[in-house]
C-alpha cells in the first residue's frame, strides 16, 4: 500500500478523467441497451427490469436527456407496436423518474403530438391506441407543469391538496375541471384497450393481450389518486357553492365514477393483474355531495404493488461508485505504468503490481456486494411501501369506523331522547288508563248497587206475597162477611194482576211499581186491622152468621184455589224475571266489552293524535331551522362583503342606508312578535319564518349598504360604521344560531340586534348631507326669491354694460374703442342669453311644481323635495354671482385696470353655473316637455355666447398688446448669448411660477370642495337652528361647483374629496 503513494502526480491526474469518461460511456451503453430491449417491435409487454434501468438512469443524470437522445432516433412511424411501447416506457419514466424529466419531456411535446397524429390518421388497431395514449401523455405533462405541487406520480397528502386548491373558489373550480379532463383521458385509454381485447379471462395470459394491458397498471395508479382528489375537491366546492351551480360537476363525476368502477372490476377479474397489482374496490354508489357528513364515509382507494421476485439475470451496473478504474482497463493501466517506470524486469511482477491486482479484486468484490445490497434495499423499500400502503388503508378504515361510531353515537343520543319522550308519553297514558279503570270500577260499583237493589226488591216482593198468604189465612180465620171478603178478593186479584204486569216491565220500572204496591199493601193492612176490629164487634153476632159459614167455607175453598193459581202465575212471573235478569246481565257484559273496546280505540286515537302533533311540531321546527340556516348564509355573505376587496368600488348614499336600517328595525319588531307567538304555540312557525326571512334580507342589505356607504365617508365615521356593521352581523348570526337549536330557542333575544341597527341608523343620519340652514317651510319662498334675485342681477348687469359702453365711446377711440365695443357687445349678448335661460328655467320649474305637487301646496312640494330645491337655489346663486363677476371684470378691462384673463375665467365660470342650473331644472322635468327643449336650446346659446366672449377677449388682447419688433443690430455674439440665457432663465422662472400656481389652484379647489362638503357632511353645529340664507352678492355660494377640475399634481383626491357628491339633484 505504501508503494502506491509513490505514483507520480501525472498518472494520478490522468486516471480520474479517464474513469469518468469510461463510466459515462458505460452508462450510455447500458441505457442504449435497456431502451432497445424495452422498446421493440415484439408484441409483448415491456420487461420491468429494462424499464427500471431506464428510470434509474434518469435519477443518475437528473433528467431524461439520454433517454430522449436515443428515443428520437427510434423508427416510431414505422411500427405501431414500437410507438405503443414507447408511450408505455415514457409513462413509467414520467411517473417514477427524476422530477426534471417533466421539463425535458416538455421540449419534445411536438414529437409526441406528431406520433399521435400520424397513427390517429391510420386505421391500425395499435395506431388508435397510440393516438389516445399520446393525448393522455400530453395532458399529463401540461397538468403537472401547471400544478407543480402535484408530482408526476400524483401522490400527495391532503394538506398539500388543500394548499394547492387554495381558498379562491374559482381556482378550486378550475382545478376540479382539469382533474376531470385528466381522468377522462385515463378512462378513455382503458376503455379503448378493453374494447380491442376479448372479454375472456384467458386473453390476459397471451403475450399480445399483455402487451396492451401492461400500460393499464400506470393508469390504475393514476386513477386511484385522481378519484380521491376529485372527491375531496367536490365536497369543498359543495361547501362554498349552491347545489344547482354544481349540477354539471356532479353529473360528470357520476359518469366517471361508474366508468372507473367498471374498469377496476374488469381489471380485477383478469389473472394478469392479480400477480402485478392489488386493485382497490370502489363503493356501490358515488358519494352524496349534498350531505357534508358523507365525506367521513369516503375511503381513499389504495393501490398496492406486490413485492417483485428477483430475476435470474444479474442486473448490470448502472452507477459507478468507486473512483478506481473499471475491470476492463488493466491494459490501459499497464501502459501508463510502462510509460512512467519503464518496462518491468523480465516477466516477474513486483509487490506493487500484486497489491494493485489485489485491490482491484477487492474493489470488484465490494462492487458486487454493493449491487447486492442495492437490490436488497430496493426489495426492502418495496416491502416497506407495501406495508405503508396497507397501514394507510387500515388507518382510513379506522377513521371511517371512528366517524361511523360518532354518527352511531349521535343516532343513539337521538333515539334515547325519543325513548325518554316516549316514556313521558307512556306515563301520561298510564295515568289516563288508571283514570279509565277508576271510572270502570265506579261504573261496576254502581251496577253492583243496582243489582243489590234489584235483589232487595225481589225479597220485598216475596215478603209481600207471604204477607198476602197470611192475610188470606186471617180472612179464613176471621170469617168475614161475604161482601167484605168479595171486596178483599177483588182487591187481591187486582194486586196480583198489578204484580204480574210489574214483573213484565223493565228493571227500572219494577222498583217504582214495587214501591207503589208496598204502599197499597200497607194501606190494605190498615184496612185489615179495621176489618179485624169489625169482626171482633161482629163476634157477638156470630150466631147470626153461623148460617153463612157453610157458604163462606165454600167461598174460602174457591178462594184458596184461586190463590194457588195466582201463586203459580207469580212463580211463572218470577222465572220470567230471572230470564230478564240473565238477559240484562249478558247485555251489561256486552256493553262492558264494547266499552273496553271503545276505550282502546280512544287510546289509539289519542296516541295517533299525539304522534301527529309531535310530527307537526318537528316539521315546524325543521322549517324554522332550514330558514335559520339560509338566513345564516345570507348574513355570512353580507358580513363577508365587509372584507371583500371587490366590494371597495361599491358605494351607497346615507339616505338609502337610513331607509334600509329603519326597515330592518321594523323587521326586528316583527321578529320579536313572531318569536313570542312561536313560543306560545309551537304548532305554527309561519309567522316566525316569515319574520326571520324578512329580517335576514333586510339586515344583510343594511350591512352591505353600510359598507358601501363607508367607502364615501370620512375615516373616523367610516371606521365606526364598519365596526357597527360587524357588531350587527355578529349579533344577527348569534340570534340565527340560537334559533337553530330548541334548547337555545327560549333564550333567543331578537331585541339585542336592535341596538346595533340603531347605531347604524344614527351613523347614517349623521352622514346624511346637511341642508342649507333654512327651514323646509322657507324653501319655497327662497326659491322664488333667489330666482328673482338672479333675474335682477342679470338686468343690473345688462344696464351696467350699456353704461360702460357709453363711457367707453367717450373715453376711448380707435382700436381700443373697437375692442371695448366688441367685448361689451359679446357680454351683452351673453347676459341676454342668460336672462332668457333663467326665464325659461323659471317656467320649467313652475311646470314641474304643478305636475308633481298633486293636491299639496307649492311650499309642501319644495319641502318634500328639499335636496332638489337646495340644488336649484345653489345654481341660481351661482348664476347671479357669475353675472356680477363678469360685469366687474368687463368694467376693469374697459378701464384698463383689469386683465383680460379675468374676463375669460368669468366667462367659463358663468357657463358652468348656467350648466348647473340647467341640470338642476332637468332632473324632475318631463323629457317630452317643450320648456325643457327650450331650456336646452338656451343652454347651448349661453355656451356659444360665452365662447364669443372668450374669442372677443382673446382677439382684443392680441390687438391691444404692443408687439415690438426685436432689434438685433449692434448685438455681438456674446450679448446675444447673454440675452438668450436671460430669456431662458425668465422662461424657467415663468414655468416654475406656472407650476406653483397650478398647485395653488389645486389646493384652492380642494379647500373649496372641503367647504362645500362641510354642508353635506356631519358637523358639530345643530341642524335645528337655521340661519338666514345669504343673498346673491359678490361671494360665491358654497354649493355651486365647477363643472370640471384641472388635474392635480398627485392625480388623486383625498378621502373627503371622494366623499363629496354634488347636491344638484336628489
Amino acid at each position: 500500500m505504501n508503494s502506491i503513494k509513490n505514483v507520480p502526480a501525472r498518472v494520478l491526474n490522468r486516471r480520474p478523467g479517464h474513469s469518468l469518461e469510461a463510466e459515462r460511456e458505460q452508462f450510455d451503453k447500458t441505457q442504449a441497451i435497456s431502451i432497445s430491449k424495452a422498446i421493440n417491435t415484439q408484441e409483448a409487454p415491456v420487461k420491468e427490469k429494462h424499464a427500471r434501468r431506464i428510470i434509474l438512469g434518469t435519477h443518475h443524470e437528473k433528467g431524461a436527456f439520454t433517454f430522449w437522445s436515443y428515443a428520437i432516433g427510434l423508427p416510431l412511424p414505422s411500427s405501431a407496436i414500437l410507438s405503443w411501447k414507447f408511450c408505455h416506457v415514457l409513462h413509467k419514466v414520467l411517473r417514477d423518474g427524476h422530477p426534471n424529466v417533466l421539463h425535458d419531456c416538455q421540449r419534445y411535446r411536438s414529437n409526441i403530438r406528431e406520433i399521435g397524429d400520424l397513427w390517429g390518421h391510420l386505421h391500425d388497431r395499435y395506431g388508435q391506441l397510440v393516438n389516445i395514449y399520446t393525448k393522455l401523455l400530453l395532458t399529463k405533462i401540461s397538468f403537472h407543469l401547471k400544478h407543480p405541487q402535484f408530482p408526476a406520480g400524483l401522490e400527495v397528502t391532503d394538506e398539500v391538496l388543500e394548499k394547492a386548491a387554495g381558498t379562491d373558489i374559482n381556482n378550486i373550480f378550475q382545478l376540479t375541471v382539469e382533474m376531470f379532463d385528466y381522468m377522462d383521458c385515463e378512462l378513455k385509454l382503458s376503455e379503448s384497450v378493453f374494447r380491442q381485447l376479448n372479454t375472456a379471462i384467458a386473453v390476459s395470459q397471451m403475450s399480445s393481450g399483455q402487451c396492451r394491458l401492461a400500460p393499464l397498471i400506470q393508469v390504475i395508479q393514476d386513477c386511484s389518486h385522481l378519484y380521491h382528489y376529485t372527491v375531496k375537491l367536490m365536497f369543498k366546492l359543495h361547501s362554498c357553492l349552491p347545489a344547482d351551480t354544481l349540477q354539471g360537476h356532479r353529473d360528470r363525476f357520476h359518469e366517471q365514477f361508474h366508468s372507473l368502477r367498471n374498469f377496476f372490476r374488469r381489471a380485477s377479474d383478469m389473472l394478469y393483474f392479480k400477480r402485478l397489482i392489488q386493485i382497490p374496490r370502489l363503493p356501490e354508489g358515488p358519494p352524496n355531495f349534498l350531505r357534508a357528513s358523507a365525506l367521513a364515509e369516503h375511503i381513499k382507494p389504495v393501490v398496492v404493488i406486490p413485492e417483485e421476485a428477483p430475476e435470474d439475470e444479474e442486473p448490470e451496473n448502472l452507477i459507478e461508485i468507486s473512483t478506481g478504474p473499471p475491470a476492463g482497463e488493466p491494459a490501459v493501466v499497464a501502459d501508463l505504468f510502462e510509460q512512467t517506470f519503464g518496462p518491468p524486469n523480465g516477466s516477474v511482477k513486483d509487490d506493487r503490481d500484486l497489491q494493485i491486482e489485489a485491490l482491484k479484486r477487492e474493489v470488484e468484490m465490494l462492487r458486487s456486494e454493493l449491487d447486492k445490497i442495492k437490490l436488497e434495499a430496493q426489495r426492502f423499500i418495496a416491502q416497506l411501501k407495501g406495508q405503508v400502503n396497507a397501514l394507510e388503508a387500515e388507518l382510513e378504515e379506522q377513521r371511517k369506523q371512528k366517524q361511523k361510531a360518532l354518527v352511531d353515537n349521535e343516532q343513539l343520543r337521538h333515539e334515547l331522547a325519543q325513548l325518554r319522550a316516549a316514556q313521558v308519553e307512556g306515563e301520561r297514558n298510564q295515568g289516563l288508563r288508571e283514570e279509565a279503570e277508576k271510572k270502570a270500577s265506579a261504573t261496576e260499583a254502581r251496577y253492583n248497587k243496582l243489582k243489590e237493589k234489584h235483589s232487595e226488591l225481589i225479597n220485598t216482593h216475596a215478603e209481600l206475597l207471604r204477607k198476602n198468604a197470611d192475610t188470606a189465612k186471617q180472612l179464613t180465620v176471621t170469617q168475614q162477611s161475604q161482601e167484605e171478603v168479595a171486596r178483599v178478593k177483588e182487591q187481591l186479584a187486582f194486586q196480583v194482576e198489578q204484580v204480574k204486569r210489574e214483573s213484565e216491565m223493565k228493571l227500572e220500572e219494577q222498583s217504582d211499581q214495587l214501591e207503589k204496591l208496598k204502599r197499597e199493601l200497607e194501606a190494605k193492612a190498615g184496612e185489615l186491622v179495621r176489618v179485624q176490629e169489625a169482626l171482633s164487634r161482629t163476634e157477638q153476632s156470630g150466631s147470626e152468621l153461623s148460617s153463612r159459614l157453610d157458604a163462606l167455607s165454600a167461598d174460602r175453598d174457591e178462594l184458596s184455589r184461586v190463590v194457588r193459581q195466582r201463586e203459580a202465575d207469580l212463580l211463572a212471573a218470577q222465572s220470567l224475571a230471572r230470564e230478564k235478569e240473565a238477559a240484562l246481565s249478558q247485555e251489561q257484559q256486552r256493553s262492558s266489552r264494547e266499552r273496553d273496546e271503545l276505550q282502546g280505540r280512544l287510546a289509539d286515537k289519542e296516541s295517533q293524535e299525539q304522534g301527529l302533533q309531535q310530527r307537526l311540531l318537528d316539521e315546524q321546527f325543521a322549517m324554522l331551522r332550514a330558514t335559520a340556516v339560509e338566513a345564516k348564509r345570507i348574513l355570512q355573505d353580507a358580513v363577508g362583503k365587509l372584507d371583500d376587496p371587490l366590494h371597495l368600488r361599491c358605494t351607497s348614499s346615507p339616505d338609502y342606508l337610513v331607509s334600509r336600517a329603519q326597515a330592518a328595525l321594523d323587521a326586528v319588531s316583527a321578529l320579536e312578535k313572531g318569536h313570542a307567538q312561536y313560543l306560545t304555540s309551537r304548532a305554527d312557525a309561519s309567522g316566525l319564518v316569515a319574520a326571520l326571512t324578512r329580517f335576514s334580507h333586510l339586515a344583510a342589505d343594511t350591512i352591505v349598504h353600510g359598507s358601501a356607504t363607508s367607502h364615501l365617508a370620512p375615516t373616523d365615521p367610516a371606521d365606526r360604521l364598519i365596526d357597527t356593521c360587524r357588531e350587527c352581523g355578529a349579533r344577527a348570526l348569534e340570534l340565527v344560531g340560537q334559533l337553530q337549536e330548541q334548547r337555545a330557542l327560549l333564550q333567543a333575544q331578537p331585541g339585542l340586534v336592535r341596538t346595533s341597527l340603531q347605531g347604524i341608523l344614527q351613523l347614517g343620519q349623521e352622514l346624511k348631507p346637511k341642508s342649507l340652514d333654512v327651514c323646509q317651510e322657507e324653501l319655497g319662498a327662497m326659491v322664488d326669491k333667489e330666482m328673482a334675485a338672479t333675474s335682477a342681477a342679470i338686468e343690473d348687469a345688462v344696464r351696467r354694460i350699456e353704461d360702460m359702453m357709453n363711457q367707453a365711446r367717450h373715453a376711448s377711440s380707435g382700436v381700443k374703442l373697437e375692442v371695448n365695443e366688441r367685448i361689451l357687445n359679446s357680454c351683452t349678448d351673453l347676459m341676454k342669453a342668460i336672462r332668457l335661460l333663467v326665464t325659461t328655467s323659471t317656467s320649467l320649474q313652475k311646470e314641474i311644481v304643478e305636475s308633481g305637487r298633486g293636491a299639496a301646496t307649492q311650499q309642501e312640494f319644495y319641502a318634500k323635495n328639499s335636496r332638489w330645491t337646495e340644488g336649484l337655489i345653489s345654481a341660481s346663486k351661482a348664476v347671479g354671482w357669475g353675472a356680477t363677476q363678469l360685469v366687474e371684470s368687463a368694467d376693469k378691462v374697459v378701464l384698463h385696470t383689469g386683465k383680460y384673463e379675468e374676463l375669460i375665467v368669468c366667462s367659463h365660470e358663468i357657463a358652468a353655473s348656467t350648466a348647473q342650473l340647467v341640470a338642476a331644472s332637468k332632473v324632475k322635468a318631463d323629457k317630452h316637455s317643450p320648456h325643457l327643449s327650450r331650456l336646452q336650446e338656451c343652454s347651448r346659446t349661453v355656451n356659444e355666447m360665452a365662447a364669443n366672449v372668450v374669442a372677443s377677449t382673446k382677439s382684443g388682447q392680441e390687438q391691444v398688446e404692443d408687439r415690438d419688433t426685436m432689434d438685433f443690430s449692434g448685438l455681438s455674439l456674446i450679448k446675444l448669448k447673454k440675452q438668450e440665457m436671460e430669456t431662458q432663465v425668465r422662461a424657467l422662472e415663468l414655468e416654475k411660477t406656472l407650476e406653483v400656481e397650478r398647485v395653488r389652484l389645486g389646493e384652492l379647489r380642494r379647500q373649496h370642495y372641503l367647504l362645500a362638503g362641510a354642508v353635506g357632511a356631519p358637523g358639530e353645529e345643530e341642524p335645528s337652528q337655521p340661519s338666514a340664507a345669504p343673498r346673491s352678492g359678490t361671494k360665491k355660494p358654497p354649493l355651486a361647483q365647477k363643472p370640471s377640475v384641472a388635474p392635480r399634481q398627485d392625480h388623486q383626491l383625498d378621502k373627503k374629496d371622494a366623499g363629496y357628491t354634488a347636491q344638484v339633484v336628489n
